[in-house]
């Protein structure tokens, strides 16, 4: 049996939603976007808004860009380098050698 309750599923205060309510929508234009996978995606803009030059693509996340034969390239990842892996970009191996010498002398009392 129904309850009766003419504004079930509503909430206090709600009134009719419309065009009226709200005021008019800007116009708006769907432009094209593609990535380097192929994915096309048509974000709305308002028909005077600047457009961007490249959009991330919802599918992969890669940038799209407006020209379909030419996306833009993926982002490069570069790998994760631990603290050693950047010790070794800044020193060579006889720098090494030098500060391990010159730590354990440290730790022997030699110094």
């Amino acid at each position: 049996m129904a309850s009766g309750n003419a504004i079930r599923g509503s909430r206090v205060g709600a009134g009719p939603m419309g065009e009226a309510e709200r005021g008019e929508s800007a116009p708006r234009i769907r432009i094209p976007f593609w990535c380097a996978n192929g994915h096309e995606t048509r974000p709305s803009f308002a028909s005077d808004a600047q457009v961007p030059d490249t959009w991330d693509c919802p599918r992969c996340g890669f940038p799209a860009g407006q020209d379909r034969a030419n996306p833009p390239a993926p982002p490069r990842n570069e790998p994760y380098k631990t603290h050693l892996a950047y010790v070794r970009e800044r020193r060579s191996d006889a720098d090494g050698e030098a500060i391990l010498a010159e730590a354990l002398a440290k730790l022997r009392g030699e110094a």
